[in-house]
């Protein structure tokens, strides 16, 4: 599933792409992914412009000229390609949203949606998410206030989209490899230094994805060398068998709270 780096690539570039641009069409083949009748959600979008693109979490937010609001959640397997009908991959479109010779095609939204709000509905929608760990007002102090409300282990806290919002199984185990704490770890039993290391990774690790372009491996556009850049990048996550870039361990798969998860038992602890 698409995470906070993959989503925050995403704006950037469509951010370029589209921005301004009026939807001179739209196709829906699946109106399961949409949160309306197929006539009214193409009455309401069809001839808005794109004012801006904005993300907030795992999802984005493409505000139309008319006050309302697009909002886009992948889920599992879900991805967009920008391009006209000639470029775009052989694959089954749920959404398309044309602009002129060229559309935003919407694929694999078999669990993701595609879903049309209004400034109310979209506040209920977004209003229990955690803070953007990448913004620029999440300070230290902010984050220190936020961990002492929370028990358990590191690894479901970081997943907890009530805690911080967009990081989800990939890079929560490459946030725990870079601050070397256990996934497993306690909350609690974090020292002060800790504490104040595992804010920094968090950061670190999420800034060096956004801007490696995240994980996706289908670009947005022909011509696109930045989407996908993390790729080769992960540490831990589905590297199990392989040895520790740091200390050459073997790093292991586990299972936490149902959630499959990567670790190096030797240099985190």
């Amino acid at each position: 599933m698409p995470e906070l780096p993959e989503m925050e690539n995403y704006k950037r570039l469509l951010h370029e792409l589209i921005k301004g641009k009026e939807i001179t069409d739209v196709e829906i083949n699946r109106e399961k992914s949409i949160n309306m009748k197929t006539e009214e959600f193409i009455d309401r979008v069809k001839h808005q412009t794109i004012e801006s693109i904005e993300r907030r979490a795992k999802h984005l937010l493409f505000n139309l000229k008319n006050g309302e609001t697009l909002l886009l959640h992948l889920m599992l397997g879900g991805w967009m390609f920008y391009g006209s009908e000639h470029d775009k991959p052989d694959r089954t479109v749920q959404v398309r949203l044309e602009f002129g010779d060229n559309s935003l095609h919407f694929i694999g939204l078999r669990l993701g949606y595609l879903h049309l709000l209004k400034k109310a509905e979209l506040k209920d929608e977004l209003d229990d998410l955690g803070p953007e760990p990448l913004d620029i007002n999440f300070s230290l102090d902010a984050f220190l206030a936020k961990l002492v409300e929370k028990r358990g282990v590191l690894k479901t806290s970081l997943v907890d989209q009530h805690f911080l919002a967009g990081i989800g199984n990939r890079y929560s185990d490459e946030i725990c490899w870079d601050a070397k704490f256990l996934p497993t770890k306690k909350v609690a039993d974090l020292v002060d230094q800790e504490r104040i290391q595992f804010y920094h990774s968090i950061k670190a690790v999420l800034e060096r994805a956004v801007n490696l372009g995240g994980y996706m491996d289908e670009p947005l556009y022909k011509g696109d060398n930045k989407t996908g850049g993390f790729l080769n990048h992960f540490n831990v996550y589905k590297l199990e068998g392989n040895p520790c870039k740091r200390c050459g361990n073997t790093i292991i798969r586990d299972e936490i709270s149902s959630r499959k998860s990567f670790y190096c038992t030797e240099c985190q602890s």
